[in-house]
């Protein structure tokens, strides 16, 4: 931890900050003991380095400078000014939370049977999940169960999404009749009745999308272990809940396909002798904030949205905090909290900036007092209600998923109480508590949007000065956002990319990038290995031009990838004369 103190912040305006508060973490995880924990992830990420797999951890373990010192996350909790309580709390009494996004396919599952090789067969798995009775599901079982018509069960099911979780003597029986029911019918409202009280209960149980429970001796004494489906993996018969209440440890290897898509673009940089890394990117970029401005974003990281697309050029980002803002502004939270528009009039200088409270100042001030963070909601309770962190998070976890009334009415008259205490009332209590119950069950944490926040910096930043080798990988990658592969290529040549279309005699099976055809010769000369030297810089017309994106053979409608890689591997023992070599 000390070395990476040393390596992070140096001699810097932020080192004595960040020595104190990595002192005071250090002696939370040693009371917790948890040093163990901290140990076992920042060994995943070393081994990833070393294996030269892309890895970042996200979620509230971006709070954590000790998690930052280590190399476990890349966004600087001290700089951001990071709640460290929202990741870790001695009141809470629970281990802490750490996802690594890793790239998705065979690189995530390299990382997962290096667990298994590391901590063996018997101790280490992949965490169940419990797959419970939704409104579809439960109303095709139910209707089947009470021997319904084929078509009647289907019909219900297609109905019963709607539905919501209703009183059955309510709004239920009475929408029976969009399906063509009786609702008076003895065995419809037995159907009724049933379907509700089936939500929720549990189907079967399935494999968690990332959860690697890993144990300090052997699983099987404690639960039992079951072979998953895949080859090479175990899987314990408990969901996460199940062991967190029982104090194992499980780390979350999550597979992204954005980090394929960066670590493939890299590899085609640097075969083409360029030189890109993401932990030394200009910082302020002007090309790639301008590329943001003008929401150019098809295939960049979490602002590719149409709603995305819409606000990008109202808020105008400009720096590195912008690009954490607009990733977090379009979520239920804000918008729910009608949060949205009165950020964005005041970042456009249309209205003034105002808070709640002058004691929230501090809190709100980089947000232009609009709350878009939960790690602002929590600051909020402490200052204005006099809340400890553990109260905070109380209060957040009373309103969030699971909710419970009995839960959410009591956190809330403490919350008014504890704000009588501190003098607010009135117009600004009732300001504060709307934006907590808004945002407590949506609110998106400003250390979640500071992570993706650098991959979408990454990703616009090889958008901008390597495009040819962002396309190749975003095409390889596909299916994976909100756009058609045929849009991305319409989009890249509307941007000056030329893509060239599959040649049985020059593409790969994955697309590649070659060097633009200065004459003739050179149109017929294949570059070694598919990828041609000397890859352009700084996203000028000129680097554009040197560098084309060849359509690999995945593109063909139809061809198997082993047909296809079959096509590659003769080609390159005999090039094709004729159709008859193709043959």
């Amino acid at each position: 931890v000390e070395r990476g103190v040393r390596a992070r912040y140096g001699r810097g305006p932020l080192a004595a900050r960040a020595r104190r508060q990595v002192a005071h973490e250090l002696a939370v995880i040693g009371r917790l003991d948890l040093a163990g924990y901290f140990l076992i992830v920042h060994d995943l990420v070393e081994y990833c380095r070393a294996h030269d797999i892309l890895v970042q951890g996200r979620g509230s373990a971006a709070n954590s400078a000790v998690c930052y010192a280590l190399g476990i996350t890349a966004v600087d909790p001290i700089g951001m000014e990071l709640l460290f309580e929202r990741f870790l709390s001695e009141a809470r009494g629970e281990w802490p939370d750490i996802d690594l996004d890793l790239p998705s396919g065979e690189r995530r599952e390299q990382v997962i049977q290096y667990v298994y090789r590391r901590y063996g067969r018997l101790g280490a798995g992949m965490t169940a999940n419990v797959i419970t009775y939704r409104a579809r599901s439960a109303a095709r079982e139910v209707a089947k169960v009470l021997g319904l018509p084929r078509d009647l069960q289907d019909r219900l099911a297609r109905l019963a999404p709607d539905w919501g979780y209703q009183d059955p003597d309510d709004v239920l029986t009475r929408r029976l009749a969009e399906a063509g029911c009786d609702p008076r019918h003895p065995r419809l409202r037995v159907f009724a009745a049933l379907w509700t009280r089936l939500q929720d209960l549990p189907r079967h149980l399935g494999q968690h999308s990332g959860g690697l429970v890993i144990a300090a001796g052997r699983l099987d004494d404690v639960v039992p272990l079951e072979p998953a489906t895949m080859p090479g993996r175990v899987v314990i018969q408990w969901d996460k809940d199940d062991c967190a209440a029982l104090g194992m440890i499980k780390i979350d290897l999550l597979g992204l396909r954005m980090m394929s898509v960066l670590q493939e673009a890299i590899a085609l940089v640097h075969e083409t002798g360029g030189e890109v890394d993401l932990a030394r990117l200009p910082p302020d970029d002007p090309a790639v904030y301008r590329l943001l401005q003008r929401a150019e974003t098809v295939g960049v990281f979490q602002v590719e949205s149409r709603a995305q697309m819409a606000t990008l050029p109202r808020i105008h980002p400009e720096r590195f905090y912008d690009l954490v803002v607009q990733i977090a502004i379009i979520r239920p939270g804000p918008i729910v909290g009608d949060m949205v528009h009165p950020y964005i009039r005041r970042r456009r200088g249309r209205e003034p900036v105002t808070y709640p409270h002058p004691s929230l100042e501090p809190i709100l001030r980089r947000t232009l007092g609009v709350p878009l963070f939960q790690e602002q909601l929590l600051r909020m309770a402490m200052v204005a209600a006099g809340f400890t962190g553990a109260e905070a998070e109380e209060l957040r976890r009373a309103f969030g998923f699971k909710r419970s009334e009995q839960r959410m009415a009591e956190v809330e008259v403490k919350l008014r109480a504890g704000m009588a205490r501190q003098g607010i009332t009135g117009e600004a209590a009732e300001q504060i508590i709307h934006a907590i119950t808004s945002f407590a069950l949506y609110g998106f944490p400003e250390s979640h949007s500071s992570s993706f926040a650098l991959l979408a910096y990454a990703s616009a930043y090889l958008k901008v000065h390597h495009p040819a080798a962002f396309y190749a990988a975003l095409l390889n990658n596909q299916p994976m956002g909100f756009y058609h592969p045929a849009t991305i290529v319409k989009e890249a040549q509307r941007r000056g990319q030329r893509i060239l279309p599959i040649d049985v005699l020059r593409s790969d099976w994955l697309c590649t990038v070659e060097a633009a055809a200065r004459d003739a010769d050179r149109a017929e000369a294949r570059p070694p290995r598919g990828i041609a030297a000397g890859h352009g810089r700084g996203g000028s017309p000129g680097a554009r031009a040197q560098w084309n994106v060849r359509l690999g053979l995945r593109y063909v409608r139809g061809l198997r990838e082993s047909a296809g890689r079959a096509i590659v591997r003769a080609r390159a023992a005999a090039p094709f004369r004729s159709v008859h070599d193709l043959a």
